[in-house]
């Protein structure tokens, strides 16, 4: 078996190499967003020109991510979002939604301190994990019915 796993949500910390470096040696292909959070928010004046309003400027980027977003959401296996402790993360719940809504397998990782305010997005996630580890030991039980230890 094959997994291809998206991964979604906050790009301050390195949850993302946390679960790749830790899936090393399955059988799995992961992708995610751009994660250089300056080319994320200029793609769209640096391909399609200037924008005076800073609205237009977002918008023009945010289409253009929605394109990859969108993709990677749709062929994935599995879907994880990372809810981080900084900033208010609506991509990363949008992201939640959208997977759940096409029926993906959806893996939530969040520490305990957003439980409250995610109960809805965890409560359409197969998992809720708090930790990266916990989610390659997901993944390793998916692909090998292994037990952690």
């Amino acid at each position: 078996m094959t997994l291809n796993v998206y991964l979604s949500g906050e790009i301050h910390t390195d949850w993302r190499e946390q679960i790749t470096e830790g899936a090393e040696g399955l059988n799995i292909h992961f992708n995610g967003p751009v994660t250089d959070h300056e080319a994320s928010d200029d793609c769209g004046v640096a391909i399609l020109g200037a924008e005076a309003d800073k609205f237009w400027h977002d918008r023009k980027g945010a289409q253009m991510n929605a394109i990859r977003t969108r993709k990677g959401i749709e062929e994935a296996d599995v879907v994880v979002v990372r809810f981080g402790d900084q900033y208010k993360q609506w991509n990363a719940a949008f992201d939640a939604g959208y997977a759940a809504a096409l029926g993906k397998s959806l893996i939530i990782l969040h520490g305990s301190d957003h439980a409250h305010a995610l109960k809805e997005v965890d409560a359409a996630a197969l998992a809720v994990a708090s930790k990266p580890g916990q989610v390659v030991q997901i993944l390793r039980y998916v692909l090998t019915g292994a037990l952690p230890g």
